[in-house]
């Protein structure tokens, strides 16, 4: 074998490669691994969100699980509430028409008592003057001395 020339052929050649690559070539290569990035960091940016979605859905319904008692509780609260404010406003309307009652009674108990009252009040009054000039009193007035006049 040492005067036959035997040509060696190069470890890995392609079909019509030259060795050279053309600008549009390196081009595509980089377009290719930027949007394979892209796609990546929009996988990860997906998964993250599925996995913020499963723990928000998580949250929602422990909050409504922990709610709906509570909105049931204040329902029947409310339900009580505007029974006590019926019973409270008949209470109210009771009062008023016991308070209309007593005042228009006391109006009726004045007009029947305080007539015959002044008129026996008056009677003694009377009475006791008659009285009193009757036993050699005055009239009951008295002269009221002013700068020692007597007026």
């Amino acid at each position: 074998m040492a005067g036959s020339s035997l040509s060696i052929p190069p470890p890995f050649t392609l079909a019509g490669f030259t060795g050279a690559m053309s600008a549009a070539d390196l081009a595509a290569v980089i377009v290719s691994v930027v949007c394979l990035a892209i796609v990546v960091v929009m996988v990860l940016a997906v998964q993250a969100l599925v996995r913020t979605l499963r723990e928000l859905r998580s949250t929602v319904d422990d909050l409504r699980g922990a709610t709906l008692p509570m909105v049931h509780d204040l329902h029947s609260t409310v339900a009580k509430a505007g029974d006590e404010l019926e019973r409270v406003d008949a209470v109210l309307d009771k009062a008023e028409r016991i308070s209309t009652t007593a005042d228009v009674a006391s109006r009726l108990a004045y007009r029947a008592v305080a007539p015959p009252l002044i008129k026996t009040a008056s009677i003694v009054a009377g009475a006791g003057r008659a009285t009193w000039r009757l036993r050699g009193g005055r009239s009951g007035r008295r002269a009221i001395e002013v700068g020692g006049r007597v007026r």
